[in-house]
């Protein structure tokens, strides 16, 4: 059966309505079935990948010196760059090297060919940097130059960075406090292939053979055999029939990179795998493969894999007890990584000290220069605001997008969405955001409506937008090729569309059936799409749509990989191999600013991207794509999200429920409890699963998914608040525990809990029928249970029971977080709401955190037209005071508008007796002083929080608390309480 019921009343469809639908969901699940392996290749099926990790086995033999060698009298040290030439001795091909010591405990490596053929790729960093960084002048004032082949460097602002560059051969160290903590080409990985003529017999790259690749083969190869392969895929390759030509030949860059006592790396998303990184040659419980960076479009991929997915951040962290660092691999080609890890390596750490794992990593891109950046910490969130000041901090969305948002596949008229809307509010349940997938268009032709199924857009979204929510619709990268279509003929006109080889526009097959696409790297693409969403233009537009950028991998069905040719040609005449990373960011770019520009003043955009790059983080938000409605996928959402949050972009989540297939109601409750504490919160589904509103199930299963959802709205301000911390410092907003216990090895590779800020311990329930988890409680230290406000002292592991009602939620002791407790049906709705602020206080008897707010929606806060709320408690103290230097109160154009916000209640965990009493005063009134209504753990005063507590009575709620009642202090104020015992 095509279609089903929705809500309490069934849809009723002409004939030729449920003809077209079941039809269109015949056609899906013939283009858009289960993950088939044999549509990707594998590293022994890509030609660059073979030759480099064979020249990595050839490194590592006894016999083996790397090549390369600097160039003697060549060094020359200015303005905080070394820079020299490097020969490579075996072939006397030439390269010139950069060493940038940058500000902010950074430093970048260039290299390139002197004298190539033709320019090679070096666009990425016009993408992913906000600008050229800026070089250091704080280094030693008389550095070695080249005693005795080695060129050494002291830099940072105390002198404890040191860079030595050692010429024969050639390879890089990076020290902190004198120590190694990341080597470039230590083991001789470093292979840079050079354009050359086809016709050129000389110098020729050496094809080696692996050895275990021989031996898959089951056969003893002749010479003439292996003559044979070494040609292979030089000049031209294919894979399932399709032909990759190749024109510039082999130019793949290689280059190993060691992290010195580090036994845990991290990042480079997007893989379904695992936080701290696998051994991909070698080890327990390892991979045969390389970690791929490819964006591609993965039906229904298999999870514990290092195969590509839709997104790539060339960025990879490594933590160990006392020290971080990381390194930004500035690549947009596909790019393969290898990682193996090493015991007591005494060519990196000294004598007497404990044994120890180093881990070293291996980068191959198929082509572009060698650009890698080093952020030398020490600690990891000097690491995300090093990244963040090179390519940029998560944008701050407006306060809408943080809210809970509900999507399919497809939502079929206007009057499904005004059912579903209504549904919202008849069950009490909260949103913001409903979404309308690629049905929604004519003939899937973007900017436009179907004239039956959406025949009035703008009445349906200023319906939605009269009770404080929004809408948001698809436009995919691909345009249907139709002389009638006005965005393909103006494309067309303004020759801005991406061409074969040969210069012709290319086509291929993508929803609309015959596409094209927009060259996004063409700055006149960017400019013309970005005015396309202006409401005069954007016909059926209004302030409450926002959009959602899908397949921008590219997704091309009858592509190689489901993807682009790598031959085709970009602006300036660019291929594809070189960019094909960046290309959907390039469209999310687009996209964003179109909507920045639609208003004025400017009101800040939502747009959601599937393809990602580093820098993506500027644009909007991100998911990991086709998941699964099975439980492992809920398991791997975390993981996922977590290494895509420490690689930059913060703003992830995954389809709640799974896009493929039908959760049982069981399933369904945990993806929603777990779902409510990730960062972007959406439930999304195919078009061919049964409809999955959250009333559907009945109870007891809507109530506890109701109750997961209004768990999320009572946090807003909290979150709101974390989303600023990443806008400003590059904090993520999930955090792995290592990032909160940077020194407790013990956790370095927990993935199935994570912290919300440094202050919410959040524990998935990923297992069906589960009972009990095992809880791990870091320091030593109380924890709080979030909803009975129970104590929990740290450390180790402690077995909980749990229910179907909640997830194992828990707030560290020391923490303040603010919340809003009364139901609305949107954010929009608690805009004015009072706050409640939570004070869990630690064994000293102290607690601090803060509270952002701003108008949620322009870009005002950025002329200090926001407050901005510093809390601390100690000694029996409870000040608040305010971080806005920018602005006075009279000025700020928030503050005047919303000069009544209140506090409402406070609440204090942690405490065992009750004060004499409690006296409040603004800290510019201290004369005047009134005494404040509280109790110590009072039911009648229990009562009034326990709707905010989700699924626990009266009698479960700590009476180890402090209430105190209408405190009648204004937030934009400075305030004290004092407990006076």
């Amino acid at each position: 059966m095509c279609l089903g019921t929705i809500g309490k009343n069934s849809i009723r469809f002409t004939e030729q309505f449920f003809l077209f639908i079941c039809f269109t969901v015949i056609i899906t699940n013939v283009v858009v079935s289960a993950m088939k392996p044999q549509d990707f290749r594998t590293c022994a099926q890509t030609s660059f990948c073979r030759r480099n990790r064979a020249y990595a086995d050839k490194a590592i033999s006894n016999s083996f010196v790397s090549p390369y060698n600097v160039v003697k009298d060549t060094i020359n040290i200015e303005n905080g760059i070394i820079s020299g030439e490097l020969i490579n001795t075996e072939n006397k091909v030439s390269f010139v090297f950069q060493v940038h010591l940058l500000m902010n405990n950074i430093a970048r490596i260039k290299i390139n060919e002197k004298y190539p053929l033709k320019p090679r790729y070096d666009g990425v960093k016009y993408w992913s940097l906000i600008q050229e960084p800026v070089n250091t002048l704080e280094y030693t004032e008389n550095p070695s130059t080249g005693k005795d082949g080695v060129t050494s460097l002291s830099f940072g602002v105390d002198r404890n960075r040191k860079v030595i560059i050692y010429h024969t051969p050639f390879h890089v160290e990076l020290l902190v406090n004198d120590e190694p903590v990341i080597i470039f080409n230590n083991r001789g990985f470093f292979n840079f292939e050079h354009l050359r003529k086809k016709d050129d017999s000389v110098n020729q790259p050496e094809e080696l053979i692996i050895q275990s690749e021989i031996n898959t083969e089951k056969e003893i190869q002749t010479e003439e055999k292996k003559e044979e392969r070494s040609e292979e895929g030089l000049w031209e390759e294919t894979f399932n029939g399709k032909i990759d030509s190749k024109p510039n030949g082999p130019e793949s860059i290689g280059l190993d990179i060691s992290f010195p006592g580090f036994g845990h790396v991290y990042g480079i998303p997007e893989h379904a795998s695992t936080l701290s990184l696998k051994e991909t040659r070698g080890g327990d419980g390892t991979y045969n493969e390389p970690y791929r960076l490819y964006n591609l479009d993965v039906f229904e991929y298999d999870l514990d894999s290092p195969m590509a997915l839709y997104g790539s951040i060339p960025f990879l962290l490594a933590h160990r007890k006392g020290v971080s660092a990381a390194i930004l691999w500035l690549n947009a080609a596909e790019t393969w990584i290898d990682i193996v890890k090493s015991k007591d390596d005494k060519s990196f750490l000294s004598f007497g000290k404990p044994t120890s794992t180093s881990t070293h990593t291996h980068w191959f891109s198929e082509s572009g220069i060698i650009d890698v950046f080093a952020f030398l910490g020490p600690t990891t969130s000097d690491i995300f605001k090093q990244y963040g000041s090179l390519t940029g901090f998560t944008a701050l969305p407006q306060s809408f997008a943080i809210g809970y948002h509900q999507c399919r596949w497809n939502y079929l008229s206007q009057g499904d969405v005004a059912e579903v809307d209504e549904g919202f509010d008849v069950n009490d349940i909260p949103y913001d955001v409903i979404w309308l997938d690629i049905e929604h268009t004519d003939d899937k032709k973007y900017f436009t409506w179907d004239k039956i199924k959406f025949s009035e857009p703008e009445k349906m979204q200023k319906n939605i937008g009269r009770k404080g929510r929004k809408m948001v619709a698809i436009v995919d990268p691909h345009v249907k090729r139709d002389d009638g279509y006005y965005i393909y003929k103006e494309a067309k006109d303004l020759d801005i569309l991406t061409k074969d080889k040969d210069g012709k526009v290319y086509e291929g097959w993508c929803w609309p059936g015959n596409s094209v696409w927009i060259d996004w790297t063409n700055p006149k693409a960017q400019d013309w799409f970005s005015k396309k969403f202006a409401f005069i233009q954007y016909k059926g537009s209004t302030e409450f749509l926002f959009i959602w950028n899908d397949m921008n991998e590219p997704s091309v069905f009858n592509g190689p990989e489901i993807t682009m040719p790598k031959d085709l040609l970009h602006y300036e005449g660019w291929e594809h191999r070189n960019l094909h990373n960046l290309f959907g960011m390039a469209f999310h770019s687009a996209t964003s600013q179109g909507l920045i520009n639609r208003t004025t003043p400017n009101h800040r955009p939502f747009v959601l991207s599937r393809s990602f790059f580093a820098g993506s983080q500027r644009f909007g938000a991100i998911w990991t794509g086709d998941n699964v409605a099975n439980w492992d996928h809920l398991a791997a959402s975390s993981p996922m999200l977590l290494t895509i949050g420490i690689s930059g972009l913060p703003f992830s989540g995954a389809d709640v429920g799974g896009f493929f297939g039908n959760p049982e109601p069981e399933l369904l409750v945990r993806w929603y409890q777990t779902g409510a504490f990730q960062p972007f919160f959406r439930a999304h589904a195919h078009i061919d699963t049964k409809r999955r509103e959250p009333w559907l199930f009945g109870d007891p299963y809507t109530s506890y998914i109701r109750d997961a959802i209004r768990q999320r709205y009572i946090l807003l301000p909290f979150w709101y608040t974390i989303f600023q911390e990443a806008s400003t410092n590059g904090m993520p907003i999930i955090r792995p525990m290592f990032v909160v216990f940077p020194d407790n090895e013990e956790i370095f590779a927990m993935e199935d809990q994570y912290f919300i800020g440094n202050s919410l311990l959040v524990k998935p329930i990923t297992n069906q029928g589960q009972t009990t988890t095992e809880v791990y409680f870091a320091g030593n230290d109380l924890y709080y249970d979030y909803y009975t406000f129970k104590k929990v002292q740290g450390s180790g592991k402690v077995k909980v029971d749990i229910t179907m009602n909640k997830i194992p939620v828990f707030l560290k002791g020391g923490s303040i977080i603010p919340r809003r407790q009364r139901f609305r049906r949107s954010s929009l709705a608690m805009y004015s709401d009072p706050f409640t602020l939570l004070v869990a206080l630690n064994k000293k008897g102290e607690a601090a955190g803060t509270l952002y707010l701003d108008d949620g929606k322009t870009y005002e806060y950025q002329k200090g037209h926001y407050i901005h709320r510093n809390f601390n408690f100690t000694s029996g103290r409870f000040i608040s005071t305010s971080f806005n230097k920018q602005v006075q109160d009279s000025e700020n154009n928030y503050i005047k508008t919303n000069k009544d916000l209140r506090i409402e209640r406070i609440i204090v965990l942690g405490v065992d007796r009750s004060p004499k009493n409690i006296i409040g005063y603004y800290n510019d009134l201290i004369d005047d002083k009134k005494e404040l209504k509280f109790s110590l753990g009072g039911i009648d005063d229990i009562k009034g929080i326990v709707s905010a507590s989700i699924g626990v009575s009266v009698e479960e709620i700590s009476k180890d608390i402090i209430i105190i009642r209408d405190p009648k202090l204004l937030v934009k104020r400075d305030w004290t309480i004092e407990f006076v015992n």
